[in-house]
């Protein structure tokens, strides 16, 4: 295949009238350092793809920026022996989408270091569906096992549950066997959490509510919190003693108005999320479980809502409000 000397690419950046957000021809010689250029089938949209949208999210570091902190596609391009021609990969993390351009091109030049081959069970489409935000549910899955969770001790508290971290939390909960609660501000998506798997919905005004209370009555066995904020120190006053919560939200605020009382009164503990310098080996055996034990049983049969860059901006404007459920993909050749 030959390579076209442009990528149709959904940039951000200053303007002479200001912050503007632009569909443009990038040369594919403007696509940043790296040894492999990939032919992008499907970018997701995700929260930090909205800040970077907007001069006031302080996210993008380069000007213009093309975003997407995810993407997922065919090799067409490599110098490093490792990665062919023809190969399907995953990017995600590290600089994609704030420091080097990302997935909302046609095209994507990165550093090899950054790249996983989309592992057996999955395709680029699906990969995506799961994207940054699937990864860092399945990091906060893995979190909490390995500090001590298991099926049947107790409900397991999901907020921010129809976003892209929670509405998969949700899904890969239900198949490992846990009895999930999900908590939103949107009651009519309620069928469609218990689709994904949760037995119960909880309305975020009980989650989010503030109290002078450090503690209250034990409820949560654990908890993935997309959040942060109100809806945390909620968590971790509710928490069964010794439990945990694994925490990777921001909507609800970065303070975090608690005491160290659920600390040391109950032994919880609070286990930071982090899905953007995951390292590659730990990042690669990740996928490798999103691919088997934690490959949500609605992955190959819920449709999922696919746009082109043309419909982006005002994707971007509604994930920012609150407003976009489950995970919206980005097919740039639309």
């Amino acid at each position: 295949m030959n390579t076209p000397n442009t990528s149709r690419a959904f940039t951000v950046g200053k303007t002479e009238s200001g912050w503007a957000r632009k569909i443009i021809d990038m040369p594919i010689d403007k696509l940043g350092d790296g040894d492999v250029l990939i032919q992008v089938e499907f970018s997701g949209i995700n929260f930090k793809d909205g800040l970077a949208s907007t001069e006031a999210g302080r996210i993008a570091r380069i000007d213009p920026l093309i975003g997407g902190v995810d993407l997922a596609g065919k090799v067409v391009e490599s110098s490093n022996p490792n990665f062919k021609v023809g190969d399907n990969v995953i990017a995600h993390g590290y600089d994609i989408g704030v420091a080097h351009h990302g997935g909302f091109s046609q095209y994507a030049r990165v550093q090899s270091a950054w790249l996983v081959p989309i592992p057996k069970g999955l395709d680029a489409r699906t990969a995506m569906m799961i994207g940054t935000a699937g990864y860092t549910a399945a990091l906060s899955v893995d979190a909490l096992e390995k500090a001590g969770l298991k099926p049947n001790t107790g409900p397991v508290l999901v907020t921010g549950a129809t976003g892209g971290v929670g509405s998969v939390a949700v899904g890969m909960l239900a198949l490992r066997g846990y009895e999930v609660v999900a908590s939103t501000g949107k009651p009519e998506t309620a069928e469609w959490l218990k689709k994904l798997g949760a037995s119960e919905i909880i309305d975020r005004t009980e989650t989010s509510a503030e109290s002078a209370k450090p503690l209250e009555r034990e409820r949560w066995a654990g908890a993935i919190d997309c959040v942060g904020g109100a809806t945390l120190a909620y968590i971790l006053r509710t928490l069964q003693y010794g439990c945990s919560v694994a925490a990777s939200g921001l909507t609800g605020g970065t303070s975090l108005p608690t005491s160290v009382l659920p600390f040391i009164l109950r032994g919880v503990n609070l286990l930071g999320i982090d899905s953007v310098q995951t390292p590659l080996e730990p990042r690669k055996a990740m996928w490798s479980r999103i691919a088997t034990d934690l490959k949500p049983t609605w992955l190959e049969t819920q449709s999922v809502e696919i746009i082109g860059l043309d419909d982006l901006s005002e994707q971007l404007d509604k994930i920012l409000a609150g407003k976009m459920r489950g995970r919206v993909l980005v097919n740039p050749h639309l």
